[in-house]
Order: structure tokens, then C-alpha cells, then sequence
């Protein structure tokens, strides 16, 4: 789970020491590597960097091909290491068994295994089994891959400094630059593989005990200054790994800048002296550092290619590092043996890892994030913090921890109130007077199918498919409070009478037929944003046509062809509250359970908050507290005429993904000041308020930002963004990041999705009620044999 990283000066930069000989390398180079050869099976290879993804290389492609010339360069000793303990995955280590038994073997032999993990927190110990740790000491895999190295006749070359990378690739059919975080070689040729390195919130230092904890651990510690975490695990029978870490501010007011390093070491033993046994820590070069992401574009150039921590970074928090550099290895040497040439053989490795990579990554960056807003969770009950910090990366679920602790997990379960045999997804949840039966929400989805505005059988059968299908709340689509308020002109509206009746009779349908699933109707005004193509037409591309006038806080277009808004006046913005009032009457008149106020994604009131798109100088623009006035306007006046017992959501972008625009931290001061107003609940969004966003997409991408506005505001949320299955769901809620989940795709591939859910999980319960006409579809449909009788004698010749 943790892999050690480096922590001498300099850092990471393994193969190669800044001297007159190599100074070149802090430039670009002069000249570009050798064009790759036509052949995948590069005869002399020259590899920058003798860390584990280095040599493992070199191990493997001499194997592969005896008659190789092989050269490592390293600019430390061969006992030279930084960092103690490193652990690999089984599915690491099955790799190395099928590249080479040789090195699997030697692994086998040193591996302190483990199955537990622990966390403490206020002197509670929540205890999880079934994980499966192995791990060894860095200097032990080090000499492991020297040996193997040397047996097969790579040349290794300690203490030496690489030649300029450019010099190598004139020299060598390929290069291998696996030289480090700081990589060297990357920043010389950045203009190509255009480097991107974030560096994060969070001090950390890479310490060591001389004992062996029991069991991976990680202890919480609030001291005066702030919160403080210790991640320790065993690396062999008497020693263990011990990484302490905190957010900066944390470190500075703690006085850890004027420490120098032994003094350091004993500040953190006095800490976690109690995780310690009062034993003291130790260090090897140990310094204070900030991790580091680091990310490339591309990991070739001509004959040279990155591997390791040169091409990608993962936090040290689910210990990837010294995993994604083997496997690299391993990778790149496959790809040399089935490429029929070194250009096909290294977009091959790229092509191959980087999305191994892109999902490691995620995967770390949810985890670091987690570690970094440790501080909202310290007031989770005990086993639902412990349950949170297993699944903080979103890779170890629901139902993953199920399966390897099915005893902690339904301890987790009772503590959060689920009924036996009753999944989180399927606990009831109320809003004012509203009680939902399930967690389950359909999110809000435009469809564009619309005429004038009115709604039509289409939605009926869209909305009433999706109710029928188990979900404990129905959204509709942004229903528009005016004409000149729509995206497109299939949107659906409610500012005429006509379209409230045929709202009403789709809400009625929804009671009648769906009896316990709610319906919601989501209100907003396009702003900047109407007056568009229908998505599959042209989605935000303005009309050939019929063109109607736009408005919005400040005159600037979304796109540079798209239409010019008008700057809103005092008196226009006096029209627009009262259509939204009037909308709200409407719908209440239809009979519609929840209303929410669209706030999010670039449209009016989203136009206001963001400062990106709200440029205005009177009482409405500038500070956060005058962009929020007109929504807040807009949300007492849509209150104060929806029904009491009803109630009322905001939906909201908590970040532009732009710089410059609304933040994760501004998101929090929006939801509080919105709940100071009366909203029950915010729906958690991001993103598209302007058209030069850079989202950082993946699975349940937006989840952190619903998780921390929960956390800092105790406000109930709805969490949406590539929640794609019921064990995210369990997870997610489980865990306290949200109260609801809300679904797009998943709903539209599967408009039963909840009850499908339900039955893949064997429940049959109030959460969730499968209509009486469907009940005979209640169990997976039976399917042909897939499997064949299984050989029981195997006879001889």
C-alpha cells in the first residue's frame, strides 16, 4: 500500500549530480534524441537512474536478450538508499514470478506479510482484516535487483554521473530515463513531453521504528496546533516504516521550519509516542518534503522514453510508487519483445500504461485530498471514520470491504442505522417534510424534446419510466421560468398555465403509479447559455434562426461566436425574480414534492456567483457576499411561495475548473449562505461556466467537493459526477460524504437502475418496491450454460 520514496537532496534525481558536465541538463536540449531504430530490440541500452524501476528494467531486458549491452548509472552508492520499506501487490509480484522467477524468489524469501489494518483515533482502535500486505526493506529489494543485475551482466555504474541525455541517445539505441520525480531528463526535453507537476497541501517526512507494528497503521493525532497522521507498517520481523504528516500551516505553527532534522525525528516520536510504545524514531537523510504529482503528456521522444517516477507520480498514501515502476518495466520490455519496431514498441508501453496510470493517479489524488481535509472528519463515530479512510481512494468499496471483513463492515453498517440485510443505498432520508424511501436520485437531464415549453408524452413516459424504476426522488429536466430563459427551444418551461397542467398530469402519474417515489422539479433560466441547438445539433452552438436576445450579470459571451448577453438592469432583474416566483406557484399548483434552484453550470444565477462571468461594479458583482445577493433574492422569493412543508435544493458548481473562478473553499461560504436562507439541501456540481474549463474527470470526480461542503457546513447534500454503480453509492453514503446520490447515465442506460440494484444485492425491503405489474421480473433472468463438466481423470499414454 505504501511504497518509499527518496528523500535525499536531491531528491529523486538518481542518475545524474548538476556539474559542469552536466549542467546542460537544467536547459533544453540542444539537439533531439536519435529517431528510433526499425528494430524493437535495441542491442545497447543506456538507463538513467538505479532505483527499483531502473534496475528491474535492465534485469528484465537483458534476460530477454542476452546479447544486449545494458548500462545503469547511479549517482549513489550501491548501499545508498532513502526511505526503509516498500510494499508490492500481488498482482505485482504475480508479473514478476511470470517475467522472472529469479527475482520472485528472492522477494519470496525476504517479505514480511500482513493482514490488518488499524486506525486510531481518540484512543479508539477500529481494527479491518483481509488485506494482504507484503512488504521488504528498500536497501533489501535494492541489493536483490544489484544481484540480478550483476549475475545476468548489466554494468552497473555507482557513483557516476549520465552523461547528457542528448550524448546517450546519439550513443544508445534506446534510453531509459527512470531518474526520479525530479527527473532531469524530463525537464530537458519538456518541450515535448510537457510536464505537469502540482504540488499539494500536506508536510511529510519518511521515518523508521526498530520494531514491527502488528498491522498497517495510522493514528490520528490533535494537538494544539492541528491535526497530525502517522502511516506506519512493518517491513521486516523488527522494523517498521513511519511516515508522519501534516497540512502546512499545521507544520509551521507546530515550529517543524526551525527544527533541523534529529530534533525533528524527536518532536514526531514524542507525538506518537503512544503508537510507538514510547520508542524512538530514526532517520536516513530524512527530510521534511511536499509530495509532488507529476503527470507528462507524453513519455517518448524519439529513442528516449521515461519510466517510473520521471513519467508519473502516485501518492505515497495508497503506495503505488515503486508498483507503477515495475510494472512499467515490465510493460516496456513486453511491448520491445511484440513490437516489430522501437517507434510501434514505445507507443505501445504508453499506449498501454498510461491509463493504468491516469487511474492509479485518480485513485491517489482522492486519497491525498482525503488526508489533506482530515480535519473535517475527526467527528465521524468512531467506525464510520475508519470506514471513510478505507475508502477514501474510491478503490477498496462497499462491497470489497464486505468481502474482506464482513464483520466490521455490518458493524459500520448498524452504527449508521441500516436495518439487517438492508444495503446504506436503501436507508430512508428526510428533507423538511419530504421522506424519501431510498437514496437513490434521478439526476436532472435535459432532453430537448419539448414544444413551446410544454411537456409532452415523451416526458411522461421518460420521468414515469424512471419512477417506476425504484428511485427514491425523480428530477426533472431545468424547466425555463420564461421563453427567453430557455437553452434550446426544446426546453421545457413554466411560465404559461398550458405547461403546468401537462406538468400536473405527468406529477399525477408519478403518485399514482410509482406510489414512494418523489418527484422534484429543478428551476432555472439559461442566461448567457439560451438560444442554442438542440444538443444533438450542435450542443451550445447558437441558432441559424429565430434567435431570441440574451441576458446576463455582465455582457460577455460563453463562446467567442456565441450571442453577446445584455447586461441585466435593476429593473430586469425585479422581471426575472418574479418569474421564478411565478414558476415556483406553478409547480407548487402541480403538485411537485422538492423544488431546487438551478445555480450551477453557467446559467443566470450560476452567472452571478461565479466571478468569471459576473464583472458587474454595483451592489450585485464583486465580492462573494454581493454575487450571491441575487440568488439569494431569487431563493426568498421562490421560498416564500413554495409550500412550507415542502422542500427546497440548490444546485451548484463548486468549482469553474478555470483559474480564477469560484473555488472549493467560496463553494462552502455559497452553501452556508444558502442554507442560512432555508435551502434543506445543496446538489453538488461543477464545472461548465465557462467554455475554457480543464475538469479533472473520473469516477465520482465531484464527490469530494458535496463531501466537504457536508463536513463543513452539516448540511445535507447530493453528491452526482460518475457515480455509475450501486456499490459507489453504498460507499459514498456509508462513508458520510453524501446523504443522496444523483444518477444521469446510469438512468438512461437503465431506467430500473435502482431496482436492479435492489435485486443484485438480494434486497426486498420497504426502500425499495418493484411495481406489481413487474414483480415477475424481480429475479435475474436465467441464461444458457456457460460452463462445461469439468474433467475428472486425466489418463496416461
Amino acid at each position: 500500500m505504501l511504497s518509499a520514496r527518496g528523500t535525499a537532496t536531491p531528491p529523486g534525481a538518481r542518475g545524474c549530480v548538476e556539474s559542469a558536465a552536466t549542467a546542460a541538463w537544467a536547459r533544453p536540449a540542444t539537439s533531439d534524441p536519435q529517431p528510433p531504430t526499425k528494430t524493437s530490440h535495441p542491442l545497447r541500452v543506456a538507463i538513467i537512474g538505479g532505483g527499483p524501476g531502473g534496475l528491474y528494467a535492465a534485469a528484465l531486458l537483458k534476460r530477454l536478450a542476452p546479447d544486449r549491452e545494458i548500462t545503469v548509472w547511479e549517482r549513489n552508492a550501491p548501499d545508498d538508499t532513502f526511505g526503509f520499506g516498500v510494499v508490492l501487490s500481488d498482482e505485482t509480484l504475480g508479473g514478476i514470478e511470470h517475467a522472472d522467477p529469479v527475482v520472485y524468489e528472492a522477494l519470496q524469501a525476504h517479505f514480511t506479510r500482513w493482514d490488518d489494518i488499524d486506525i486510531v483515533h481518540r484512543n479508539t482502535r477500529q481494527t479491518s482484516g483481509g488485506h494482504g500486505f507484503a512488504a521488504l526493506g528498500r536497501q533489501r529489494l535494492l541489493e536483490i535487483l544489484h544481484t540480478r543485475c550483476h549475475d545476468l551482466g548489466v554494468d552497473l555504474r555507482f557513483r557516476s554521473e549520465a552523461p547528457a541525455p542528448h550524448h546517450l541517445s546519439e550513443a544508445y539505441d534506446l534510453v531509459i530515463a527512470a531518474d526520479g520525480v525530479h527527473s532531469t531528463t524530463r525537464e530537458a526535453y519538456a518541450h515535448v513531453f510537457r510536464p505537469y507537476v502540482a504540488e499539494h497541501h500536506c508536510r511529510y517526512i519518511w521515518l523508521a521504528a526498530d520494531f514491527a507494528f502488528e498491522s498497517f497503521r495510522f493514528e490520528i493525532a490533535e494537538t494544539e496546533h492541528g491535526v497530525m497522521q502517522l502511516h506506519g507498517y512493518p517491513y521486516t520481523a523488527d522494523a517498521s516504516t513511519v511516515i508522519v504528516e501534516m497540512r502546512e500551516e499545521v507544520w509551521q505553527a507546530a515550529g517543524f521550519a526551525e527544527l533541523d532534522e534529529p530534533e525533528s525525528v524527536e518532536r514526531c516520536a514524542k507525538i506518537f509516542a503512544e503508537a510507538l510504545g514510547g520508542r524512538p524514531l530514526k532517520s536516513n537523510k530524512s527530510a521534511w518534503t511536499t509530495f509532488r504529482t507529476v503527470v507528462n503528456e507524453r513519455w517518448s521522444h524519439g529513442n528516449v522514453v521515461l519510466l517510473g517516477d520521471a513519467a508519473h507520480t502516485a501518492h505515497f498514501s495508497i503506495g503505488s510508487g515503486t508498483k507503477l515502476a515495475v510494472e512499467d518495466a515490465l510493460a516496456l520490455a513486453a511491448c520491445l519483445e511484440e513490437q516489430p519496431s522501437l517507434e510501434r514498441a514505445l507507443a505501445a508501453y504508453e499506449e498501454e500504461r498510461k491509463p493504468v496510470v491516469a487511474s492509479t493517479q485518480r485513485a491517489a489524488r482522492a486519497s491525498l485530498e482525503w488526508f489533506e481535509n482530515l480535519g473535517l472528519y475527526l467527528d465521524q463515530p468512531p467506525r464510520q471514520f475508519a470506514f471513510n479512510l478505507l475508502t477514501r481512494s474510491r478503490r477498496v468499496t462497499h462491497d470489497n470491504l464486505r468481502l474482506r471483513d464482513a464483520h466490521f463492515t455490518e458493524a459500520v453498517e448498524r452504527d449508521f442505522g441500516c436495518p439487517p440485510g438492508t444495503p446504506p443505498m436503501f436507508t430512508p432520508f428526510r428533507l423538511r417534510g419530504l421522506t424519501l424511501r431510498n437514496r437513490v436520485v434521478v439526476s436532472a437531464m435535459d432532453m430537448y424534446s419539448a414544444t413551446d415549453g410544454v411537456p409532452g408524452d415523451f416526458h411522461l413516459v421518460h420521468l414515469g419510466a424512471r419512477a417506476l424504476g425504484g428511485a427514491g426522488l425523480v428530477m426533472t429536466e431545468m424547466v425555463c421560468v420564461s421563453p427567453e430563459g430557455r437553452i434550446t427551444p426544446g426546453c421545457t418551461g413554466l411560465y404559461t398555465g398550458k405547461q403546468g397542467e401537462a406538468w400536473r398530469r405527468i406529477v399525477r402519474f408519478v403518485h399514482a403509479q410509482a406510489p414512494g417515489a418523489a418527484i422534484g422539479v429543478q428551476l432555472g433560466h439559461s442566461g448567457r447559455k439560451g438560444s442554442t441547438k438542440l444538443m444533438w445539433e450542435g450542443i451550445d452552438e447558437p441558432l441559424e434562426d429565430g434567435n431570441w436576445p440574451l441576458v446576463a450579470p455582465s455582457p460577455i459571451p460563453y463562446k467567442p461566436y456565441s450571442q453577446t448577453p445584455r447586461e441585466l438592469t435593476r429593473s430586469q432583474l425585479t422581471d426575472i425574480r418574479e418569474q421564478f416566483t411565478a414558476a415556483a406557484w406553478r409547480a407548487a399548483r402541480a403538485g411537485f414534492d422538492l423544488l431546487e434552484l438551478h445555480c450551477a453550470h453557467g446559467y443566470l444565477l450560476s452567472g452571478f456567483l461565479s466571478p468569471l462571468t459576473n464583472r458587474r461594479t454595483d451592489a450585485y458583482g464583486g465580492s462573494l457576499e454581493k454575487r450571491l445577493r441575487f440568488p439569494l433574492e431569487v431563493f426568498d422569493a421562490v421560498r416564500a411561495v413554495w409550500p412550507e412543508e415542502r422542500p427546497m435544493t440548490v444546485r451548484i458548481s463548486a468549482t469553474d475548473w478555470a483559474e480564477g473562478g469560484t473555488t472549493a473553499e467560496d463553494a462552502v461560504e455559497i452553501a452556508r449562505a444558502f442554507a442560512a436562507h432555508g435551502a434543506d439541501a445543496v446538489d453538488v456540481s461543477t464545472g461548465q461556466v465557462v467554455a475554457d474549463e480543464q475538469p479533472e474527470y473520473g469516477r465520482s470526480y465531484q464527490t469530494p467537493y458535496a463531501d466537504r461542503i457536508r463536513h463543513a457546513t452539516g448540511l445535507p447534500v447530493i453528491a452526482v459526477g460518475a457515480i455509475s454503480s450501486w456499490d459507489d453509492v453504498n460507499s459514498l453514503i456509508l462513508a458520510g460524504r453524501t446523504d443522496l446520490c444523483a444518477l444521469a447515465r446510469p438512468h438512461l442506460y437503465d431506467p430500473h437502475w435502482t431496482l436492479h440494484a435492489a435485486a443484485e444485492q438480494g434486497y426486498d425491503g420497504p426502500g425499495v418496491v418493484w411495481p406489481v405489474p413487474y414483480r415477475a421480473g424481480s429475479r435475474r433472468p436465467q441464461t444458457g450454460r456457460t460452463d462445461a463438466p469439468k474433467p475428472r481423470l486425466t489418463l496416461g499414454r
